[in-house]
């Protein structure tokens, strides 16, 4: 008998008789990739300095705006503008070819345009339904690629490799290679997911339930781009039901477990807060090390990601604190957003009393799923 990628001991066979399916039957287009996420900083040079801690490269800086990259060639992966207060605008997604921009053009409230920024290119933008702007561009100049940080080479059992040579990874900043994924939070759900998928042709790799509550459906999607046979990351887009807006984390290449970790212990000298990490997670299969920037945003460093071509169905687990991680720390209060701060229990209290898809037995319960066991 075949086996697909979920057969595993982290998760279901996939969806029962009647459940939501994962992926569009017609989407209008289908995007390739994240193209670049946009923010607003109050203090251009503090992000500066954490980014390049953190292993980005400026592409281009003027005094109100920064663009940073990874080393593999491509687009700018991270557009920092000046603002008052720090916030996530919004991401920016890679069209196929123009004739996507075109399709997109004519939805309602879609506006194109040309970008006026570092590779130029065009940009139709539109809303999704927790109203943040989504754009998606096409013919941005690529960047040729900069030098990378090659994997350490690794003595395995009866095959070594490295003779006589010891290994003395340097503790400097772990360089990005690329931007992998975007998580968001959403009041809304299904109507969320179901626009990612009808509009942007992105098809939902695993879905999480509650145990007790898997006949209301799932309540968080791990979603990819649709690259017909070609493999795509595991997840790009991840969605997940909460009583907050926008912004959970983002993600970043880099090459190895060595560079993660000497990077990690760079950010550390630096003065910088780990949020949660090392550790490999089991959606994804990525290792990963989270940390905090000066204005609070989570990032991630990321390596070893599982790649999927369309082939692969959606699979289906249960939530649970114990399936954020195979092996690696107690996950952190501080990750998990377990201490509320003031806007968080507003943040709730605003989600209780709008028509959305949150209620109190559902916040209890996904409180449940994420406490130690």
């Amino acid at each position: 008998m075949t086996k697909t990628a979920h057969e595993d001991l982290h998760s279901n066979d996939g969806a029962l008789r009647g459940e939501r399916p994962g992926r569009a039957p017609n989407p209008l287009i289908k995007v390739t990739d994240l193209a670049w996420l946009e923010f607003e900083k109050p203090d251009l040079d503090r992000t500066e300095r954490f980014a390049h801690a953190f292993g980005l490269t400026t592409v281009e800086r003027t005094p109100q705006s920064l663009y940073l990259r990874g080393t593999f060639a491509g687009t700018h992966s991270m557009v920092v503008h000046k603002s008052r207060k720090s916030r996530f605008v919004g991401p920016a997604f890679h069209a196929a070819d123009a004739g996507d921009i075109a399709r997109l053009t004519r939805l309602p409230g879609a506006s194109q345009s040309l970008l006026r920024q570092p590779g130029g290119g065009t940009a139709v933008t539109l809303a999704d339904p927790n109203g943040m702007p989504v754009r998606v561009v096409h013919g941005v100049e690529q960047l040729p690629p900069l030098p990378d940080q090659q994997p350490l080479a690794l003595n395995f059992g009866t095959n070594p490799v490295r003779i006589n040579a010891t290994q003395r990874p340097p503790r400097q900043p772990a360089r990005v290679q690329r931007l992998g994924h975007l998580v968001l939070q959403t009041r809304r759900f299904n109507k969320t997911l179901d626009w990612y998928l009808d509009t942007l042709g992105m098809i939902v790799s695993d879905f999480l339930f509650l145990d007790s509550q898997r006949d209301r459906g799932p309540l968080m999607a791990f979603v990819r781009c649709d690259r017909g046979n070609a493999p795509a990351d595991h997840h790009t887009l991840a969605l997940v039901l909460g009583p907050s807006l926008g912004y959970v984390h983002s993600a970043y290449q880099v090459s190895d477990l060595d560079a993660m970790a000497a990077g990690g212990q760079f950010l550390a000298d630096e003065g910088y807060q780990r949020a949660w990490g090392i550790g490999r997670h089991v959606q994804g299969s990525q290792l990963f090390d989270y940390w905090r920037d000066p204005d609070h945003l989570m990032v991630e460093h990321f390596a070893d990601g599982d790649l999927f071509d369309t082939t692969v169905p959606t699979g289906w687990a249960p939530m649970s604190v114990n399936g954020l991680a195979q092996w690696g720390p107690p996950v952190t209060k501080d990750f998990l957003g377990a201490s509320p701060s003031p806007e968080t229990l507003r943040n709730i209290v605003a989600a209780l009393r709008e028509d959305n898809e949150i209620t109190v037995s559902r916040l209890v319960a996904m409180v449940k799923a994420m406490l130690p066991r």
